[in-house]
């Protein structure tokens, strides 16, 4: 197979990796972590890159781009370990473009395409555990109008989105919505992440919502696996980021007078640590290629991803901290905001334990090797 990238695809990858090096440096992002965590600033730089578009068709104002091209930005965000959700725009352009009635396709993609509006994914809830079919919000209608009660947890930059994409219960399953921020009986309370980003309780009472799809729950899994592939793609530019970090410090750090990259104990945890990379990069291309698959196909592989990621994210984040010493954990050096990042990316949309679990669930009856 020809895993090349395409002129127009390396091209976005060179826009993407230059705005990271230069308007988002590391200082930058400790300002905007010290000042809750999302900026809008960058958010609308990055809008000015057309990213917010990616899955958003033409007609729409978006780019019309794909999965592939998805994972390069992921990449390239990873590596600068950007605070600014962008793969909720994917999501939210994902789903509205397939699925929302034209008035709210016309109403909301050109913005989310523009970066006025911020959709976020709304799904979570505290007895869930990670499952996509646990959802006690419930959703009335009245006439031509639903309303939406209920509570969603972990909402990426909850307080700061303009709208949400909220499953809830309504005629005995599980639909999908659009809810406003700004609408009546919304009420979001945000706070900062241990990676330095941004996330919130948002509580619906009664609240105004939008149909999206009435069978949400295919929906919301093809959601959640676009989110997973994203997530999967930008611990791949963290990843590959923490090794470069860590492999500068071993080339300038002396110890008895001599670099500690020389010594070859260290240089054995390093070649580990590449090897994680490249087994973590291979499945995340495995995960892209698959997000247009049919479901079953589709879910298997993205749960196969998030585990060897999770595994990948942890080995490498701990064994840079490992390499590096005390330095490793202070928040003025770059390697402890790498490990914080991975981190919390291992336990999001299912840890690796749960996504374990759904690999072995997917297994056929004659998988092993006695096939």
């Amino acid at each position: 197979m020809d895993f090349d990238f395409s002129d127009d695809q390396q091209q976005l990858r060179d826009a993407v990796a230059k705005w990271v090096e230069k308007a988002y440096a590391f200082e930058r992002r400790r300002g905007i972590e010290a000042a809750g965590g999302f900026s809008r600033e960058a958010w609308d730089e990055l809008a000015e890159l057309g990213l917010g578009g990616l899955y958003i068709p033409e007609d729409e104002g978006g780019l019309g781009m794909g999965p592939v091209e998805g994972m390069v930005v992921m990449e390239e965000l990873g590596r600068g370990i950007v605070l600014e959700p962008l793969a909720q725009s994917l999501i939210a352009g994902a789903v509205l473009a397939g699925h929302a009635d034209e008035d709210t396709k016309d109403n909301w993609l050109p913005r989310i395409a523009g970066g006025q509006a911020l959709v976020v994914l709304a799904y979570q809830e505290r007895k869930a555990r990670y499952r996509l079919d646990v959802c006690e919000a419930q959703a009335k209608k009245s006439g031509s109008a639903w309303t939406l009660s209920g509570t969603k947890s972990l909402v990426p930059v909850g307080d700061q989105a303009d709208a949400f994409l909220v499953p809830a219960q309504a005629d005995g399953r599980i639909a999908l919505f659009l809810v406003e921020r700004n609408a009546s009986g919304v009420e979001a309370r945000g706070y900062g992440t241990q990676d330095g980003s941004r996330a919130a309780e948002v509580v619906f009472d009664n609240a105004s919502a939008t149909l999206v799809a009435a069978d949400g729950l295919p929906v919301l899994e093809h959601a959640v696996d676009i989110g997973i592939a994203s997530l999967c793609a930008e611990a791949v530019g963290v990843m590959e980021k923490t090794l470069a970090v860590t492999a500068e410090y071993l080339n300038t750090r002396k110890q008895f007078g001599v670099l500690i990259g020389s010594f070859q104990a260290l240089r054995h945890r390093m070649a580990d640590m590449k090897m994680q990379l490249e087994l973590a990069r291979s499945m995340s291309y495995y995960a892209t290629l698959k997000l247009n698959a049919p479901a079953p196909e589709r879910r298997q592989a993205i749960a196969r991803a998030k585990y060897q990621l999770g595994q990948s994210m942890r080995f490498v984040s701990q064994q840079s901290v490992q390499l590096h010493g005390g330095i490793g954990v202070t928040d003025e050096y770059i390697a402890s905001h790498y490990f914080r990042r991975l981190t919390q990316m291992e336990m999001t949309f299912g840890d690796s334990l749960y996504h374990l679990g759904q690999v072995s669930d997917r297994m056929q009856d004659t998988a092993g090797v006695f096939a």
